[in-house]
């Protein structure tokens, strides 16, 4: 049930209340955990001075049917959203995607459910993973992998979050699916950061493919607990 009500809300493939948003560029009342979500986004779009950008979406259609990316490309802008608990307002033709987010957002609001009810250990991966808990002293293991599967590093979680991104994972027309606002191009083939939080780890390293070491070294003081894994 949690995991259809998360994809009630956040999911691209299906109605949600972010696909009405896209279509009317209007969303009144929303949920809170929406809200809360973007504000997050908008939090890490700071942090990333903008490397983290759920306004891309109109790009990422354009480039995936091959359509003219200029008029894409002009209609990202974070800052043209309009967020209160009243309604999420978007600019004419703006689209979201939290793609780059939703999936660490889930395995929080799991292992927050899982908590909820009295587990104190469990592993939650939900395409990202959220630790609740340790195995032995050591905390849950994890394995970090590259686009084509080949080990890059081994962690240890204990009530902590782990996010990968490989820009190479996914290629549309000859594109990443990790698209710059601004054009630039992923610096990373993988980006793997940890953090207290699972969404926070998440967008993190979706930013990161597209930032140089001292600009994810400046993010990173936005958000204590998160740490850098892996850049290759």
């Amino acid at each position: 049930a949690e995991i259809a009500r998360i994809e009630s809300l956040a999911s691209l493939y299906r109605d949600s209340a972010l696909t009405r948003l896209n279509r009317d560029r209007h969303l009144a009342w929303p949920a809170p955990d929406l809200l809360d979500l973007l504000t997050l986004a908008g939090q890490v779009h700071a942090a990333t001075k903008g490397a983290f950008d759920p306004t891309v979406q109109p790009l990422w259609r354009a480039l995936a049917s091959g359509q003219d990316t200029a008029k894409a490309q002009a209609l990202i802008g974070w800052d043209r959203i309009r967020l209160s608990t009243e309604g999420i307002h978007l600019d004419h033709r703006q689209a979201l995607t939290l793609n780059g987010v939703a999936q660490g957002w889930a395995a929080d609001r799991i292992a927050a459910l899982l908590r909820a009810q009295g587990f104190t250990n469990a592993l939650v991966d939900m395409g990202e993973i959220a630790a609740l808990g340790a195995v032995g002293r050591t905390g849950w293991p994890a394995r970090i992998t590259g686009p084509d599967g080949s080990p890059l590093a081994e962690t240890r979680l204990t009530n902590r979050a782990l996010a990968t991104s490989s820009p190479g994972g996914t290629i549309m027309n000859g594109h990443s699916h990790i698209l710059g606002p601004q054009g630039q191009a992923p610096l990373w083939q993988t980006v793997s950061v940890s953090a207290p939080s699972a969404a926070v780890a998440d967008a993190l390293s979706t930013a990161f493919c597209l930032m140089d070491r001292s600009a994810i070294d400046r993010a990173l003081q936005d958000f204590p607990g998160a740490q850098v894994e892996v850049l290759a």
